[in-house]
């Protein structure tokens, strides 16, 4: 019987005795990262009771008890290490995520400072945003239009104030630097995007690469959402509608972060409950394919979520009626009886 261990691979006899064996160098980086990764997988582990340290020293491969246990000390820290230190792509998923949430909060908050400051200049722009901080970069004051722009002529009879030299200095250079952030923000969603489809191609398949990454990101990691039941992937991000329900008697959620998937986004309202529960079923079976079988991309899934999707619009073509809230049958038979006895004088 041939066993793995972190210096060797040893062949043991019925007995149990140590009869050949392949020992390794004792460089503790290569054998901390043999501890880290095993290459051998079709191997068995030592039996219980059997002696690691008296095999390594018959076996040659260390001098004396002292001088395997320096040697396994050495080697059990630089293997800590390099679990401690070597991150996961997912861990580089959800940094990026939270870094788009970051530019957005901010890229919100200086564009609407540069539409409150521009406006004084040139009202009539209509532009917010990204469009009206790349407006504002590229002309400054609103003299600049070039004639061949859309908004040539508001900005020639713009009732504004004018803009002076160093006034348009600044507001330019405002513009430029919230520029900046959003050409940051889509060099993230590149990055999201290729990292999502080497790392999740099958969630990617099923959810998209940025509700994908949001939702990896949600749940702290892909392992940890592949652990998530389709309920919790459901209402994932619907925190609290989520509480108000179980606080206040509220309807429950229907949907979370999947709610801007297209397929439930562009549906009728009374079919966006089945599709996300569909929809969440087939993210929570990609995400464990992608996790734990490493197979790669399998089309499948997303025919067989089409499919369903098709057959919840089918079946639910219409919205359903809703009921009146004295329409009961039970109630109808109380007003039935009471009408009985009043017409029998209350007789028994």
């Amino acid at each position: 019987m041939k066993i793995i261990t972190w210096f060797g691979i040893l062949t043991l006899d019925d007995s149990g005795k140590v009869v050949e064996w392949d020992m390794l160098s004792k460089d503790t980086g290569a054998l901390a990262e043999r501890l880290v990764q095993p290459k051998e997988t079709n191997m068995a582990i030592p039996p219980a009771g059997f002696d690691l340290r008296t095999a390594a020293i018959e076996c040659g491969f260390v001098g004396s008890t002292g001088e395997y246990n320096t040697l396994l000390r050495d080697v059990s820290i630089r293997a800590a290490k390099k679990q401690i230190s070597g991150g996961t792509p997912d861990m580089g998923i959800i940094q990026a995520v939270e870094a788009l949430d970051d530019i957005d909060d901010a890229a919100n908050s200086l564009s609407e400072r540069l539409a409150e400051w521009y406006g004084m200049y040139f009202p009539e722009v209509g532009l917010s945003s990204e469009p009206l901080a790349r407006f504002v970069a590229k002309y400054g004051s609103r003299s600049n239009v070039s004639p061949d722009d859309r908004l040539y002529e508001k900005a020639t009879s713009s009732m504004g104030a004018e803009l002076t030299g160093l006034d348009e200095e600044l507001v330019r250079g405002f513009a430029e630097n919230i520029c900046t952030l959003y050409d940051s923000r889509s060099r993230i969603e590149e990055y999201l995007i290729k990292s999502m489809e080497t790392t999740a191609p099958n969630l990617v398949n099923i959810a998209g690469a940025l509700i994908g990454a949001r939702l990896v990101s949600m749940a702290g990691g892909l392992e940890k959402l592949a652990r998530f039941p389709s309920s919790t992937i459901q209402v994932i991000g619907a925190n609290r509608a989520l509480f108000k329900h179980l606080r206040a008697r509220a309807p429950s959620p229907k949907h979370g972060i999947i709610f801007n998937h297209p397929q439930i986004k562009n549906s009728p309202w009374w079919q966006r409950g089945k599709i996300a529960r569909a929809l969440a079923a087939k993210i929570s079976l990609a995400v464990r394919m992608d996790v734990y079988s490493g197979n790669g991309l399998n089309e499948s899934l997303k025919t067989e979520l089409d499919a369903k999707i098709e057959s919840i619009k089918a079946a639910h073509p219409k919205p359903p009626k809703r009921e009146s809230k004295g329409g009961s049958v039970k109630g109808k038979g109380r007003s039935q009886n009471k009408q009985q006895n009043n017409k029998s004088g209350g007789r028994r």
